[in-house]
């Protein structure tokens, strides 16, 4: 059993756990079996009668002065020793001097006649000693206890960020808390089980159905408890999910043979929580995108053909699944791993699609294989960039559109990703010069250049230049021979005689309208590699 399922409840340790961290100097006098019992402080007093002022599980320390004169009759010391006994009391601790040099006679037959545990606290340990010591070790102990609660919630997180979050919750919980768990539908069908660490698994359902039928047909929030010979059963607890409006969604049902610690408790009532925010989820959660989603897959062409009302109805779907306005912009986004994601223990891609969820604040987006793509109305600045390539991707950021523009808006930002992805640079498509040489990109226009016009750009540069030179005029006049002469200050002649050198050189068909053009987008970037071709 994990520690955690074992911890005691918060702000109390045990009368024994506090006795073996104290000196062994303490004397007990008679033992009256409260080693076990869970104590809430230490206290010394010296008032005839302090029970007014102790809470239940107190370790009460005295130096006798209430037994002094007529105080000290085995009658009163009787009577004060019933009374701390009444109030539950732990323990009596009495200290030697400066009243008494022993524990009187009349203390320690009380002590046994009402079975009150008594220590005799010896000169050299005073009684602050003794406080110190116990909120020493409460603190230690609450310490210990808020590490394993900060444990178990960040492994229920996880279970409820895994592709069967339900199921995984129950195994997360039973394994933190000693008992059997069964969570039910509305309909008071199981949906998951979780057996506990010992074994126990959950009683037959028939036997069920009556705290399951208390518990989905009732209001408010509160718990059914029943019990069952059965082991692992003797108390069994029924926690109601709930939605936002109090509706039935399901149930919880937990069985254990012991009551639950506080530290258990609390597991318990974090695992109910992320069940009902699941169940929410799932039924009345986020209705936007799923009535989104059914009209456009069920009527695909109504983003082209539909009436007004219709379109403002998807409009007024798709505000709310962007958390936004109907007038807002939108724009899409597509994401490109260029390192390899890190995901832990097989729910990478829920976790990942929530991560973007969050990040882009949409509930539009979908896994792909290159990455991801989203619809968000935020305009993705410099900041949340940043954020995102620390994290090792690379966006394509779309320009601002409506409703009836996503799929266009779309293709234009699937004709940038290849770019992204050559380059490993972000971009936004609204700083995209839209020509061939400004969506073909620096990178794969200069590897264009150096295939293409590797013979020339290997020769030496008082043949290459002018080469190169006679080439972009003629281009640029569309092969005529008279206005790329004119232009390059040369005889007609000489222009067709460099064009025949060029097309020899190149092993092209220059009169090829596709040849001149893509040597035309070639020459944009041949200045970056002039020269550096062997």
């Amino acid at each position: 059993m994990p520690e955690a399922a074992e911890s005691g409840p918060l702000s109390f340790v045990t009368l024994q756990q506090f006795l073996d961290q104290l000196p062994p100097l303490l004397a007990m006098l008679h033992d009256g079996g409260s080693g076990d019992r869970l104590l809430r402080w230490v206290e010394p007093s010296e008032l005839e009668d302090p029970t007014p002022y102790l809470p239940e599980g107190e370790f009460l320390l005295t130096a006798g002065l209430p037994f002094l004169d007529e105080g000290g009759s085995p009658a009163r010391v009787d009577a004060y020793v019933r009374r701390l006994v009444d109030a539950k009391v732990a323990a009596l601790g009495f200290g030697i001097r400066p009243y008494f040099d022993t524990v009187p006679d009349a203390v320690i037959e009380a002590c046994r006649r009402h079975n009150l545990t008594l220590f005799e606290v010896p000169e050299t340990l005073p009684f602050a000693a003794i406080g110190l010591q116990f909120s020493q070790l409460l603190e230690s102990d609450n310490a210990r206890v808020f590490r394993q609660l900060a444990e178990t919630n960040r492994q229920l997180m996880r279970a409820v960020l895994s592709p069967r979050p339900e199921h995984e919750l129950l195994a997360a919980l039973v394994q933190r808390v000693p008992v059997w768990a069964v969570m039910v539908g509305a309909d008071g069908r199981v949906r998951a089980r979780g057996a506990s660490a010992g074994g126990s698994t959950a009683v037959d359902l028939s036997l069920l159905e009556p705290m399951l039928e208390r518990l989905l047909s009732g209001r408010g929030p509160r718990v059914e408890m029943d019990g069952f010979d059965q082991p692992g059963s003797a108390l069994v607890v029924g926690h109601p999910l709930r939605s936002t409006k109090d509706a039935n969604l399901g149930a919880l049902v937990l069985g254990s043979d012991v009551p639950l610690t506080p530290a258990q408790n609390n597991t318990v009532q974090s695992a109910v929580g992320l069940l009902e925010l699941l169940v929410r989820q799932r039924t009345s959660g986020s209705l936007a995108p799923s009535q989104l989603a059914t009209a456009v897959l069920l009527h695909p062409e109504s983003l082209t053909t539909g009436s007004t009302r219709h379109l403002n109805g998807l409009k007024g779907l798709l505000a709310q699944s962007l958390s936004s306005t109907r007038s807002a912009p939108m724009r899409v986004v597509q994401g490109i791993n260029v390192e390899t994601p890190h995901w832990p223990g097989g729910d990478g891609p829920v976790r990942e699609l929530l991560q973007w969820r969050r990040m882009l604040d949409t509930k539009l987006v979908e896994i792909t294989d290159y990455g991801f793509a989203a619809v968000t109305r935020l305009r993705v600045d410099d900041a949340l960039l940043a954020d995102v390539e620390k994290l090792g991707w690379r966006l394509v950021v779309g320009e601002p559109t409506e409703l009836t523009g996503l799929p266009a808006a779309y293709q234009r930002a699937t004709s940038l990703r290849s770019q992204v992805q050559r380059s490993g640079h972000s971009i936004r498509a609204d700083e995209v010069s839209w020509s061939i040489t400004g969506l073909l990109g620096r990178e794969a226009g200069t590897l264009l250049a150096e295939r293409l016009l590797r013979p020339v750009l290997a020769l030496e540069a008082d043949r290459r230049h002018p080469l190169l030179a006679v080439l972009r005029g003629w281009l640029s006049e569309n092969g005529s021979w008279d206005a790329s002469a004119k232009l390059l200050g040369l005889h007609r002649n000489s222009v067709r005689r460099q064009i025949g050198v060029l097309a020899e050189l190149l092993q092209m068909d220059l009169n090829q309208a596709q040849v001149r053009a893509e040597l035309w987008i070639a020459l944009q970037y041949a200045d970056n590699l002039a020269g550096k071709v062997d």
